[in-house]
């Protein structure tokens, strides 16, 4: 990719200093990253690896303890708030509390760094808050006032107030982490869209590993000390990195599911043989490993599944119905603990 990048850290420090006179506490060492106009990059990595620090390090918000940031080409740390808000825009994890304040009105606050001291309104402003209002899917809530949305319309109305700085970089801190399923993926698939439609830089931390690895252009991998690894998802996933930044007890980095999952803890010579098709072969196989068992073509246990909701199963001559009664059957003829199972983290 030839474009110029538009965020950059070279040989940057990342830490903090508790108090003046202190030694300040270095939590990353030495970190070069390039994030180039309509890319998505997701940070990732284990809870107190430094995500948020390199984060708030990169929007200007604590100094780095050695290094430079660079926006679009400019240090960082010469740029005045202003000149950072018309390039740089941040939408954090918490809340933000704007008073009795409609939709539309919250949007437009993302025009400030552009108006005189006066706060003159142009219609510039007006066509990037009906710009951002739709970008973020929130056109129909203009008149709405904001505390009476639901936590993912809130949070869609936040980001269309970052979109309105038209920032060359959005950055964001976990902006799923308090939303259920179905708003985390309608959030995802809007900032995935966003990278195209408006050419910015979306950089934003997730412990949505799946989503990461599928979605993202770069992932910035934090972890393994005090590093932090760049790289297309494909590379980090297939050269192990993955699967050592989130090595633990009971933990296992799954190929095909994209993610980790908890390991399979099998009972030694707990095999069985899957007679099943397409998705149902699929899920029998889980059915299978969360009772305690390894699915094997060798295995003289034979497990056969037909299709049908519920599904109709035979093991060695026991019939069955359901996924779940197959598990408690498996887990009964091997005395295996219920708590050995697989999940997604």
């Amino acid at each position: 990719m030839s474009e110029r990048p538009v965020l950059e850290a070279r040989g940057v420090d990342a830490g903090y200093q508790r108090r003046r006179r202190h030694p300040a506490t270095t939590v990353l060492r030495d970190v070069d990253l390039v994030a180039r106009p309509g890319e998505l990059v997701a940070v990732v990595g284990p809870n107190g690896a430094g995500k948020s620090t390199l984060l708030r390090t990169l929007v200007g918000a604590q100094a780095p303890l050695s290094g430079r940031v660079l926006l679009d080409g400019a240090d960082l740390a010469s740029l005045s708030p202003r000149q950072r808000a018309r390039r740089l825009a941040v939408m954090l994890t918490e809340p933000v509390d704007v008073g009795l304040m409609t939709v539309e009105s919250v949007v437009a606050l993302g025009r400030l760094p552009y108006r005189s001291w006066l706060g003159t309104k142009t219609g510039d402003d007006q066509s990037a808050v009906d710009r951002a209002l739709a970008d973020a899917g929130v056109g129909r809530l203009r008149g709405r006032m904001l505390s009476d949305l639901s936590d993912g319309e809130r949070q869609r109305v936040m980001l269309a107030r970052a979109l309105a700085q038209e920032p060359a970089v959005l950055v964001l801190d976990e902006p799923t982490a308090f939303l259920d399923v179905a708003r985390r993926i309608e959030l995802a698939a809007v900032l995935a869209r966003l990278t195209a439609t408006t050419g910015a830089a979306i950089i934003l931390s997730t412990h949505d590993l799946g989503f990461a690895l599928r979605r993202a252009d770069q992932v910035w991998l934090v972890g393994g000390g005090s590093a932090v690894t760049a790289s297309a998802p494909e590379d980090l996933a297939y050269g192990g990195a993955i699967a050592d930044c989130f090595a633990g007890e009971n933990m296992a980095f799954d190929d095909a599911a994209a993610t980790v999952v908890v390991a399979d803890t099998a009972t030694p010579g707990a095999t069985a043989r899957v007679e099943a098709a397409g998705r149902v072969r699929q899920w029998a196989e889980h059915a299978v490993r969360r009772a305690g068992w390894a699915p094997s073509e060798d295995s003289a246990t034979v497990v056969r599944v037909e299709p049908g909701n519920p599904c109709r199963w035979w093991v060695d001559g026991v019939a069955g119905v359901g996924f779940g009664a197959l598990v408690a059957h498996l887990r009964e003829s091997q005395a295996v603990p219920s708590m050995n199972h697989v999940g997604e983290l």
